[in-house]
């Protein structure tokens, strides 16, 4: 057996165990799709630098580290303040850790010598920070690949390697990043693995807010209990973003629960619930909603609303495979909700004509989905020649592209009644006359309902990774059975 097969990330009890095989598949990816690019010449090197651990504003208060997620996918290293360098011609890999003082021993535990990590990471060879330039130099590197690109989602540039002495190496920042941003869209089956088990554990999660649920409690206790479960069960100890716990008019906030609307409701009797929450494990994402009835019950208005969007998740599941464009995915959804929204008689017209003024987007302003993977909105959804669609609603979708077997994928359709969309709405001519204003003023302050599902793109079509009761009927009976005891059993299969 390998070095790399033989050592695992594993938090105990019940929690998925993750070989290091996983990151030596992925340097052998980044290695592979390097040795093809133009401009990458022989005896080039890889330098990624990890993240840093940071303290709160002035104090010496520690915030709780996480990895950076480029150096994550390559060497799966928990630890702050590291290197990673990888041989493109050899696939040697070699991590540079820094040199603990004496003190650390006192203060943090036990200091470690580098065969620790060698066997923890399985890498071909551990080295100090302080000797950097010494352990490349040994390399007689013609190029040092460094890190350089922007994130299309934030707008941000990510992370370049940079340490004293970096100067005297030739030295190109802009070869590495396309590439490591391909291999990071499609997902290995070892990624799989472990991006399924994050769906389980957090689909298991939200099935046991929908246990507990009840009037009368605040939002945020459903964001602990949830935050509780992950961990407790599932070794989760991050989300994969700050968790959203919306309950009647906060359910139409996209991005409720931030820190100026902190999850402080109180639930009420005939809320609708809107709970977007994802457990993260070993740096991979999942990212679920859920929308019911606070009570369990739903009303005729707020099963109309769920079973239109549910209707568009399933349109749209249906329809992807391999070939497709993600923005027709996105058109099809709007479709489907304007025609039940037809229906329900909020709208009247063509629905041609309501696609042609973007009324979709005044109920559905976000996009449809997004990639998945190390990071809750991964990387490559629009790599270099793919331009975002700039009309309303498609603006905001995170994925311009083809999509692609072993994406993994969010399908998360969503119907809001958010007042200052609307009142846009009612003042616009174009859109307007499509509108009764009688109906939808029922449903002022309804909220917004979202159904998030995670996938991954298979050969002819996906596989469904999240778990949760879907239906209206599944809904009700699942609440309903609250006496019931909710203890499942967690998979411990080793990937």
């Amino acid at each position: 057996m390998s070095a790399a097969a033989q050592a695992v990330y594993w938090l105990g009890n019940e929690t998925l165990r993750v070989s290091a095989a996983l990151f030596a598949e992925n340097r052998r990816r980044l290695c592979s799709g390097l040795k093809n690019k133009d401009g990458v010449l022989p005896r080039s090197v890889v330098v990624l630098q990890g993240g840093e651990q940071k303290q709160r504003f002035c104090t010496d208060t520690d915030l709780l580290f996480r990895q950076e997620s480029f150096f994550h996918w390559a060497f799966g290293v928990t630890e702050p303040d590291c290197f990673g360098a990888i041989d493109v011609d050899s696939g040697k890999s070699i991590l540079v850790v820094p040199k603990l003082p004496e003190s650390y021993a006192t203060w943090m535990g036990e200091i470690f010598p580098k065969e620790h990590f060698k066997e923890k990471y399985a890498v071909d060879e551990v080295q100090y920070v302080c000797d950097i330039v010494d352990v490349l130099t040994n390399l007689r590197p013609a190029l040092l690949l460094t890190l350089r690109g922007q994130n299309t989602d934030s707008g941000s540039i990510c992370r370049e390697a940079s340490f004293e002495g970096i100067s005297g190496f030739q030295v190109n920042n802009t070869l590495l990043h396309p590439v490591i941003v391909e291999c990071r869209l499609t997902k290995t089956d070892m990624e799989l693995e472990v991006l399924r088990y994050t769906n389980k554990i957090s689909s298991e999660a939200h099935k046991m807010i929908m246990k507990h649920v009840k009037p009368g409690m605040k939002e945020y206790e459903m964001e602990s209990l949830f935050q509780h479960y992950c961990y407790t069960k599932g070794g989760m100890r991050h989300t994969s973003y700050t968790c959203i716990c919306g309950t009647g008019n906060n359910s139409s906030i996209l991005h409720y629960g931030h820190a100026g609307a902190p999850n402080e409701k109180t639930i009420v009797d005939g809320d609708m619930c809107l709970f977007d929450m994802g457990g993260e494990y070993y740096c991979y994402s999942s990212d679920i909603t859920c929308s019911f009835p606070a009570n369990g019950r739903f009303t005729s208005d707020q099963r109309d609303v769920y079973e239109a969007v549910l209707k568009s998740s399933r349109a749209v599941m249906a329809a992807i495979k391999p070939g497709v464009k993600w923005t027709e995915m996105h058109r099809l959804a709007d479709r489907v909700h304007l025609e039940e929204l037809l229906r329900l008689g909020l709208l009247s017209g063509s629905v041609d004509a309501m696609m042609e003024v973007h009324l979709g987007s005044v109920f559905m302003p976000h996009g449809l989905g997004h990639l998945l993977g190390i990071d809750v909105h991964d990387v490559g959804g629009y790599p270099e020649g793919t331009e975002r669609v700039n009309e309303p609603g498609l603006k905001s979708l995170r994925m311009g592209r083809l999509v692609q077997e072993r994406m993994v994928l969010t399908v998360e359709p969503g119907i809001y009644f958010i007042n200052h969309l609307l009142d846009q709405a009612l003042s616009n001519p174009k859109q307007s006359c499509f509108i009764n204003g009688a109906v939808l003023q029922r449903f002022r302050g309804f909220g917004g309902v979202r159904i998030e599902d995670d996938i991954a793109v298979t050969a002819d079509g996906i596989e469904l990774l999240t778990c949760v009761p879907r239906t209206v009927e599944e809904i009700e009976a699942f609440m309903a059975d609250s006496e019931k005891t909710f203890s499942p059993v967690v998979s411990s299969q080793k990937v």
